[in-house]
């Protein structure tokens, strides 16, 4: 398929389909004429990059582990990259799930604020400890 395909199948703009070419994330095939041609993979594969992004891997570190995500070629190296992406993601998790938690609090103590007319208090609210 050509790039406006794949862009639209993906996506993505064609733009980033062009930046992923240069970081080496998507590899096209080339016509005589120099076209970009994708094969039916590269769909997935966009959006396995797009997720890793996401996630806040670099093009360095998605670079180093697609050989595993696309072919399932790893070596012990990258399974620990792997794992260690894992556990980064994990612990952004846990944060991002005791924000909502606190987040939900404050709702909770407002809004019995505008419905008794009593301040909320912070001492109410549930408190994070460690990290």
């Amino acid at each position: 398929m050509r790039i406006g395909e794949l862009a639209a199948r993906a996506g993505v703009s064609v733009r980033a389909l062009r930046y992923y070419e240069e970081q080496h994330l998507l590899t096209p095939d080339r016509s005589p004429s120099g076209q970009r041609h994708y094969p039916e993979a590269a769909v997935e594969q966009v959006r396995v990059v797009q997720q890793l992004y996401a996630a806040g891997l670099s093009s360095r570190t998605i670079v180093a582990l697609l050989p595993c995500v696309v072919d399932g070629l790893a070596t012990p190296e990258l399974l620990a990259r792997l794992a260690a992406e894992r556990d980064r993601i994990d612990a952004q998790i846990a944060d991002l799930t005791a924000t909502r938690d606190r987040l939900q609090s404050v709702i909770g103590g407002a809004t019995e604020t505008l419905l008794t007319g009593r301040p909320c208090r912070a001492e109410n609210w549930p408190h994070r400890t460690g990290g």
